[in-house]
């Protein structure tokens, strides 16, 4: 019988500034923000740090490629859909992109140069508002409004000290202190009689906040 040869390794993809940009976001949501570097960068797509430079110019240009990657994932507000139910959409979505990569919290909005991901996104926005009647002026208070709203609260809900599926009795008996109840009778009141409920999840509270800032919005925009 004749004998097989060696087994040949599977090739990697080629470098691309696509393939760096995907590996990066990897990174960053495994180790965060911090833990990117261009060496680091280099070893997880198996290739020198000098090569990555025919690709990317440098970090920042790195950083920007990412968060238009991540606007990309951002569901678009549709044209054919009311407004509230248009922005309530990509609301969810946001904060959901959000939550998968939560290093994006810090930077989103913080880029100098744009990529197309991004000005198509701020501009279905803008869009999508001034198509519902809102003036220009107005359209403006509603992106930051609700752009406040959403990237406030993912980042409550990234930093708690506690998880959908905790056993929240146990995870807040660590926390409070001894007389809780007597010294803070409002606070024990809100915990035993809402957060200890069965099924409480912190997440079901950007519905409500959600619907209250779209109902004033359009009010607003009435008026």
């Amino acid at each position: 019988m004749a004998r097989s040869g060696p087994s040949t390794p599977p090739r990697r993809a080629p470098l691309s500034r696509e393939r760096a940009l995907a590996t990066a976001v990897e990174i960053a949501d495994t180790d965060g923000i911090d833990g990117l570097t261009m060496r680091k960068l280099a070893q997880a797509l198996g290739v020198e740090a000098m090569s990555l430079y025919h690709h990317v110019s440098s970090k920042s240009d790195i950083l920007d490629g990412m968060v238009d990657l991540v606007f990309a994932e951002i569901e678009l507000p549709l044209d054919a859909t009311d407004w509230a139910t248009a922005m309530r959409a990509r609301a969810v979505s946001l904060r959901s992109v959000l939550l998968r990569h939560p290093w994006a919290l810090g930077i989103m909005e913080s880029r100098s140069t744009p990529g197309p991901a991004t000005l198509r996104h701020h501009d279905a926005v803008i869009g999508c508002c001034r198509r519902a009647g809102f003036s220009v002026e107005m359209s403006a208070h509603a992106f930051s409004a609700l752009d406040s709203y959403i990237y406030g609260f993912v980042l409550q809900e990234v930093n708690l000290p506690f998880a959908d599926g905790d056993d929240l009795a146990a995870v807040l008996d660590t926390m409070v202190p001894e007389g809780f109840a007597e010294a803070y009778p409002a606070f024990a009141e809100l915990t035993a009689e809402y957060v200890l409920r069965p099924g409480y999840s912190y997440g079901a509270e950007f519905d409500f906040g959600l619907g209250l800032i779209l109902d004033g919005l359009e009010r607003a925009a009435r008026r």
